[in-house]
């Protein structure tokens, strides 16, 4: 099972152009307050973490995912690297742009859910329901973003 969310939003840099880049490039700071997500490390170019979502009879569902952190000239991309090994992943991808003192976001989040076989009318009336209610919390992820990375703005009043 793919679902996916997407998320676009501009913040303010009070410390203008410079520090603003410096946080769009600084996934460790810029991500710091986002309470969805766990163990976050990077290391090398690279971004890991767990994304945590709560899906009903599952409970809390752990998505690890790695992106690689590329500088732009204006920003900094994110790109999501496959995971093997797991039953569910998420990618994470993304695109920070900065103009002046403001930031441009645009986050996609892909999760790759394994759910055993469905049986019967049961079986598919229990995968419908966890697509449905996975999707709701991938969406609320989504919109919550913005308010966690705003919290993560040095100096800034959120």
């Amino acid at each position: 099972m793919i679902l996916e969310a997407q998320q676009h939003f501009a913040l303010h840099h009070p410390g203008g152009q410079d520090a603003a880049l410096v946080f769009v490039r600084d996934p460790a700071l810029a991500l710091s307050q986002v309470r969805f997500l766990r163990a976050l490390t990077t290391t090398a170019g690279e971004v890991r973490g767990e994304l945590v979502v709560t899906v009903p009879i599952l409970g809390e569902v752990d998505l690890p995912f790695c992106s690689v952190v590329a500088p732009t000239p204006g920003g900094a991309e994110l790109r999501p690297l496959p995971l093997s090994g797991e039953r569910a992943w998420v990618e994470v991808a993304g695109q920070a742009r900065v103009e002046g003192g403001e930031m441009h976001f645009e986050f996609g989040f892909r999760a790759h859910l394994a759910l055993p076989e469905a049986e019967g009318w049961g079986g598919a009336a229990f995968e419908k329901m966890v697509r449905a209610a996975a999707g709701r919390t991938l969406e609320r992820v989504a919109q919550d973003l913005p308010a966690s990375v705003a919290r993560a703005v040095p100096g800034a009043a959120v």
